[in-house]
């Protein structure tokens, strides 16, 4: 995709008028009673460290991005297509019944240009969700925060802040597969070859990792990107939210990089972790927290009582990249922060998700099967599978409905994998065979050479794509599906 010049940027910035918003609002009731609540799939443009970019987006009539409804409305949600490519989004965190879940051909076909789809669903799961293609078009930032208030919190004093990072590049992802594997896939690959505009080129970065008390040489961050951004802002211009003094602020954040990890820092203010994966646990303190692409964390943090200005950041797993945004009291003066960092930061390891208990966790029964995935591959050829099997030639995991199952997921690859399975939650329920309560989530960390087994009840059925969120991972492959009837 070629960059377009600042002054057209800043006419058609000037004729989108307040498209470039990016935090959800809650819609009036009256509204919501009256008509389904309007997503457009469509194009927008924004400034990438000085250079202008036409990407996608996912916004409102009124132009904001994204959506929040309250959960005892319901999902109610017309899908519209104003793109010139077929598309479809998948609704990341909410488990819809079967055939509404937004990837494509599991049943559901793309809506071509012009087409919209009205979907309808209770809400189980309120929390901080987001939605996304389920193609390449990801990679052109074709997602957005999807936020589900719970009305047991309305009363709770503490102000919203919701920030979406990506990662950008002004290279198309079809480039990108063809840099690592030597071809682009076919059109029409289960929706993973996608229409879309934007990517990196690729690099494997060298770094170590312990697992099972063995340090060993892995495989960090195989795409290079030309920026990374915190809801479509870098470093050289970040977002600046108001915040009061001695104030409560509750950061709701979500990865939807499609190839990178991250470690929020929250600096000199203590974070206090409180949801993954928009499912509460018990609050774990700290300045530094994981978050891998597709997981959401929610962390809450007290503003000091003094005028200052506080940068939260998003450090690029294993390098010295970094975003981020910045909260900031009535004069509170923001400092520069360069967007490189002076120390690369750690390859993603387990140790916080060994320490999350849920706060909500499953009901006590025992696994009436347990399954298990082994996650392989290699950056020689750049091949991912489950179970020894790419998509198209995969094995579906064939369960029975009520059953709890358990899935014990098996890294035997040199990269860390997100797993995340559609259509349920789950319960990390043991790590590295050790037993434990943990949190209830969607998508889990895997890192090398290491093993989590997760829990869920076979409630919802459908054929349920479970898969790496590494967009190119599963454009290559690591794709299966878990499937059963009523």
């Amino acid at each position: 995709m070629q960059p377009i010049s600042r002054r057209q940027f800043l006419a058609s910035t000037a004729a989108a008028g307040a498209a470039s918003a990016v935090l959800p609002l809650i819609i009036p009731h009256a509204a919501r009673a009256a008509a389904p609540n309007i997503i457009r799939a469509d194009t927008r443009v924004i400034d990438v460290a000085g250079r202008a970019a036409k990407v996608f987006g996912l916004v409102r009539p009124d132009g904001t991005h994204g959506l929040a409804m309250p959960a005892a409305d319901g999902f109610r949600v017309r899908l519209e297509n104003a793109l010139d490519a077929p598309t479809l989004i998948h609704w990341h965190g909410l488990t819809p019944p079967f055939g509404q879940d937004g990837v494509p051909d599991l049943p559901q076909p793309l809506l071509r240009p012009g087409q919209s789809y009205d979907y309808g669903f209770p809400i189980s799961t309120p929390g901080t969700h987001w939605m996304h293609a389920h193609t390449l078009q990801e990679q052109h930032l074709l997602a957005a925060p999807l936020i589900i208030t719970d009305p047991t919190e309305d009363s709770a004093d503490e102000q919203p802040v919701v920030v979406l990072f990506h990662d950008f590049s002004f290279k198309t992802p079809e480039e990108l597969l063809v840099g690592l594997t030597g071809s682009a896939p076919a059109s029409g690959n289960s929706g993973m070859a996608g229409h879309s505009m934007s990517s990196m080129s690729g690099m494997d970065m060298p770094g170590m990792s312990v697992g099972q008390g063995m340090a060993m040489p892995i495989d960090v961050n195989d795409i290079e990107y030309d920026a990374y951004l915190a809801n479509d802002h870098t470093l050289d211009d970040p977002q600046v939210f108001a915040v009061e003094r001695n104030g409560t602020v509750r950061l709701r954040l979500i990865n939807g990089a499609t190839a990178t990890a991250f470690w929020v820092d929250t600096g000199s203010l203590e974070g206090e972790a409180i949801a993954v994966d928009g499912n509460p646990v018990i609050p774990v303190r700290g300045h530094r927290f994981p978050l891998a692409m597709g997981q959401r964390i929610d962390i809450r943090l007290r503003i000091p009582d003094e005028v200052g200005a506080w940068a939260i950041l998003a450090l690029r797993e294993g390098s010295v990249e970094r975003t981020g945004f910045v909260l900031a009291t009535r004069g509170g003066a923001v400092k520069r922060i360069a967007p490189v960092g002076g120390q690369a930061t750690m390859a993603l390891d387990i140790a916080f998700e060994s320490c999350l208990a849920a706060a909500k966790p499953l009901a006590m029964a025992s696994a009436d099967c347990n399954q298990p995935v082994e996650i392989g591959g290699t950056m020689q050829g750049y091949s991912w599978t489950l179970n020894g099997r790419t998509w198209g030639n995969h094995r579906p995991i064939s369960v029975k409905k009520g059953e709890r199952i358990e899935l014990t997921l098996r890294n035997a690859s040199m990269m860390g994998h997100p797993m995340h399975l559609h259509g349920h939650h789950f319960q990390v329920v043991a790590v590295d065979g050790r037993r434990l309560a943990g949190a209830v989530r969607d998508t889990v960390w895997v890192p090398p050479m290491r093993e989590v087994t997760v829990a869920f009840d076979a409630v919802n059925p459908g054929t349920w794509a479970l898969h790496c969120h590494h967009l190119y991972h599963m454009a290559t492959g690591m794709m299966t599906v878990v499937d059963y009837s009523a």
